[in-house]
C-alpha cells in the first residue's frame, strides 16, 4: 500500500528522519510509536506531500508519490488528520463532512447556472452520505452544531468522518487518541476498527496512547532517532531490548535536564 524507501529529511542541520524505509501493508491498522523528536510526525508530513524528502521516495500502491501535493495526494485516495484537529469552527458538523468530496458541481458558479440539476443531485447525495457517517460515529445529535462548540474528542469523531466521506486508501491518523476522554477515545477506536473490519480502510497511527496502540494496531513500527528500530506485534514490542533502551534513555536523559 505504503513503500518508504530510504527517506531522509533534515532541518537546519538536524537529521530528522534518517534513511527510513518502512512498509503500510494494505488492509492493516499499523501503529507508528517512538519517543518524542523520533521523527514520526516528519515522517507522515513527508507521506502526506506537506514535506519533501532530500533522498528517498514514497510509493503508494507501487505508484511513485514522492514530492506530489497533499491535494494530488487526497485525490489518490490518501487522506492524512493531525494533532490538533483542523476543522471549521464556524460551519455545522454536517457542513464540515459536505465540502470534502472533491470536484462538486456547486463549486463552479457557472454550473450552478447551466447545471443546477447536477448540482442538487450531487448536494443530496453529499448529505445522504454525511447522514450515514454521522449515524456510525453516533453523533447525528450533533449535526447542525457549529464545528468550534464541539469538544476535542468530537472533534477528533469529525475528522475521522471527514476522512470517510472520500472512502480513502489509505488513512494516516496523527495521534487520535490525544486529549480524548476515556467515553470518547472507545467510541474513536471502535470505529477505527469497524472501518478497518467492515470496510477495508487501511489505517497507520501515530499514537503515544499504548493501550490504544495495543487494542488496535498490528504491526506495530518503533522509531528512534528518525530510523525504524524495530517491528511486530505488542507483544514483539514490548520485550525488545533496543526500544526499551530507546524509550528508557530518553526518560533518563529528560530527568536529568536541568
Amino acid at each position: 500500500m505504503i513503500a518508504v524507501r530510504r527517506v531522509t529529511k533534515s532541518f537546519g542541520g538536524l537529521v530528522a528522519v534518517d534513511d527510513c524505509s518502512l512498509d503500510v501493508v494494505r488492509g492493516s491498522i499499523t501503529g507508528l510509536i517512538g519517543p518524542n523528536g523520533a521523527g514520526k510526525t516528519t515522517l507522515f508530513n513527508i507521506i502526506a506531500g506537506f514535506s519533501v524528502p532530500e533522498a528517498g521516495e514514497i510509493l503508494l500502491e507501487g505508484e511513485p508519490v514522492t514530492g506530489l501535493s497533499p491535494n494530488r495526494l487526497f485525490h489518490k485516495g490518501l487522506v492524512r488528520t493531525f494533532q490538533i484537529p483542523r476543522v471549521f469552527d464556524r460551519m455545522t458538523v454536517i457542513d464540515n463532512l459536505m465540502l470534502v468530496p472533491p470536484a462538486q458541481a456547486g463549486e463552479s458558479l457557472l454550473a450552478t447556472w447551466l447545471r443546477p440539476g447536477r448540482v442538487v443531485r450531487e448536494e443530496s447525495e453529499n448529505c445522504r452520505k454525511a447522514e450515514e457517517v454521522l449515524a456510525i460515529l453516533e453523533l447525528p445529535h450533533l449535526r447542525n452544531e457549529y464545528a468550534g462548540n464541539l469538544s476535542g474528542g468530537q472533534k477528533k469523531l469529525l475528522e475521522l468522518g471527514r476522512t470517510m466521506m472520500v472512502d480513502p486508501r489509505v488513512a494516516l491518523l496523527d495521534e487520535p487518541g490525544a486529549g480524548v476522554n476515556p467515553v470518547l477515545l472507545a467510541k474513536l477506536c471502535n470505529n477505527i476498527a469497524r472501518l478497518n473490519r467492515e470496510l477495508g480502510y487501511t489505517f497507520c497511527i501515530i499514537e503515544h496512547d499504548m493501550d490504544l496502540v495495543a487494542r488496535l494496531c498490528d504491526p506495530i513500527i518503533v522509531l528512534a532517532e528518525g530510523r525504524v528500530l524495530a517491528q511486530g506485534s505488542m507483544d514483539e514490542i514490548r520485550t525488545d531490548p533496543a526500544v526499551l533502551e530507546a524509550y528508557l534513555s530518553r526518560t533518563v536523559s529528560r530527568a536529568d535536564a536541568p
